[in-house]
C-alpha cells in the first residue's frame, strides 16, 4: 500500500462541510448534547447531524453516552482515540483563518470564492 492511501483514509474522516466543525466544537467545548450542537452549528440541520455523528461514532472519533432515563438523555464527546485529531484539526483551523486573512488582502474583504 502506497503512503498516499494512508491520507486518503485519514481524509475520509474529515471529509465533508460538517465533520471537521462538529469535531472543533467538540474539542472546543467537551462533552455536548445534540441540542447543543446544533445550536452551536445553527446552519446545519438534524438529519445531517445526525448522519455525520454516526459515521464519526463508527469511526472511533466521537463518543456517544446514552444515559438511561425518561426523557433519554445523549451526549458526544470526542473519544479517546479521537483526540489524536486536535493537533491537526486546530492547524487547519489556524491556517483558514490565515487564509481568509490572505484572501482579503489580495482581493478585498468583500471577495468571495463561490
Amino acid at each position: 500500500m502506497q503512503s498516499y492511501c494512508k491520507f486518503e483514509s485519514a481524509l475520509d474522516i474529515l471529509v465533508g462541510k460538517w465533520k471537521p466543525v462538529i469535531l472543533l466544537q467538540l474539542i472546543s467545548n467537551g462533552t455536548m448534547r445534540f441540542s447543543e450542537l446544533q445550536k452551536a452549528i445553527p446552519d446545519i440541520n438534524k438529519r445531517m447531524l445526525t448522519q455525520q455523528l454516526r459515521e464519526l461514532e463508527y469511526q472511533d472519533i466521537v463518543h456517544r453516552e446514552v444515559y438511561n432515563q425518561i426523557p433519554p438523555k445523549v451526549e458526544y464527546s470526542i473519544s479517546e482515540y479521537g483526540k489524536g485529531l486536535s493537533t491537526v484539526l486546530q492547524v487547519l483551523n489556524d491556517w483558514g483563518v490565515s487564509h481568509i486573512e490572505h484572501m482579503n488582502e489580495l482581493y478585498g474583504v468583500n471577495h468571495s470564492s463561490n
